[in-house]
């Protein structure tokens, strides 16, 4: 007589043969259960989702995506459903039973070899095209060429100047694109390693220092697009974003154009003011407000503040001064420079304005509320 102190782990365990099958067919339902809730929890309109493509380079690779995770999920269900057989088919049922013993199967081992081999094949040949299809512009497609230099912690784009090919429009954290139009972007980093990634538009490529990389994407809509540094780069990584703003190539001719011109100064007393207090308090020295710059030029320290009022976000999108149709709000513009002004460490911890500008690190030479004042009425003039 067999007890339960004589039979081995997988005799007591497998035994009941019927509760077994129970206890695996529960085991799988909660795993397609949790399978599945996955799926429904995510959200392809959410701002960053990868999963609803709006050009066709995410687009390729999302459907390389989905074929690898297919491809994993059946080849997980069959080895695990294969294991299962085996523990139940050769469950050891009594201390005397001993399994038919298999000493090799030729067939089945090649074809458990060439089969595999054949899916990472096509599995490999697949990526390899869409990493090829994603590295340059189609050659047969007209398209347009910019300059995207990441810093601590910001994005600084450059487009070739429309009115002279030695020179480029200078701006900051919103990129405007044309719609339907392929767009090269050249990358490039200023200090550490940093990385461009516009998740509906395409995957993240690797910014760093001294040697030059490049993507591109297209838009398929017109819209706002979130974009974010995808790579540990210190203290306000996680504060480093930016925009791409999608519009018609008519749209997008007529920005490059007035981006292109000098920014209209204000002549209100106050506006004035603040544009002498801007250069007495250093903030010129680490801000341009030259729109045009000499090709393969070094920027400043911070953004280009030339068109600062026009930009639907500041602090390299942390403050949002855009109404609902999309339009910069002149409310929310100042509001959004004054809390930055009195205290850029709240909006964006770890900035360098903030442990590196007088007007923050010297006691003695602390912004007034006068000046901000000034400060605010100033760059809102400039659009």
């Amino acid at each position: 007589m067999v007890t339960m102190k004589n039979r081995g782990v997988f005799g007591s365990v497998f035994i009941n043969s019927s509760r077994t099958q129970k206890i695996i067919l529960l085991l799988m339902s909660l795993a397609v259960a949790v399978l599945a809730t996955g799926c429904f929890i995510i959200d392809p309109n959410a701002n960053q989702s990868t999963f609803e493509p709006l050009g066709p380079v995410a687009d390729r690779q999302l459907t390389i995506f989905w074929w690898i995770l297919i491809g994993g999920a059946v080849v997980f269900v069959l080895v695990e459903a294969a294991l299962i057989y085996a523990l139940v088919k050769f469950r050891r049922r009594s201390e005397e039973y001993v399994p038919k013993q298999v000493h090799g199967n030729t067939r089945l081992e090649l074809l458990w070899t060439i089969i595999p081999a054949i899916v990472v094949i096509g599995f490999s040949v697949a990526s390899i095209d869409a990493l090829f299809y994603s590295a340059d512009v189609p050659k047969d497609e007209p398209s347009i060429t910019l300059e995207a230099i990441g810093h601590q912690w910001w994005f600084e784009f450059r487009y070739p100047s429309p009115d002279d090919p030695e020179s480029e429009v200078v701006t900051a954290n919103e990129v405007y694109i044309p719609v339907g139009i392929p767009v090269r972007i050249n990358l490039e980093s200023v200090d550490v390693i940093h990385s461009f990634w516009v998740p509906k538009l395409a995957g993240k490529v690797d910014m760093v220092p001294s040697e030059g990389n490049h993507m591109w994407f297209q838009a398929d809509e017109a819209g706002e697009f979130f974009g974010q540094c995808a790579e540990y780069c210190g203290t306000s990584h996680a504060s480093m974003k930016f925009k791409v703003v999608a519009v018609s190539p008519t749209e997008f001719d007529k920005w490059l154009s007035d981006q292109s011109a000098p920014a209209v100064e204000s002549g209100d007393p106050l506006a004035l003011e603040g544009a002498e207090v801007f250069k007495s308090t250093g903030c010129s020295g680490c801000h341009s407000l030259k729109t045009i710059a000499r090709s393969g030029s070094k920027g400043r320290v911070g953004p280009n503040l030339a068109h600062v009022a026009s930009r639907r976000h500041l602090a390299a999108g942390m403050m949002d001064s855009s109404d609902g149709a999309g339009n910069v709000n002149d409310a929310y513009l100042q509001e959004n420079l004054r809390k930055w002004l009195e205290n850029p460490s709240e909006i964006k911890p770890g900035n360098i304005m903030s442990s590196q500008a007088a007007v923050y690190t010297d006691p003695d030479k602390s912004l007034t509320e006068r000046q901000i004042s000034a400060l605010v009425a100033y760059l809102t003039s400039l659009k």
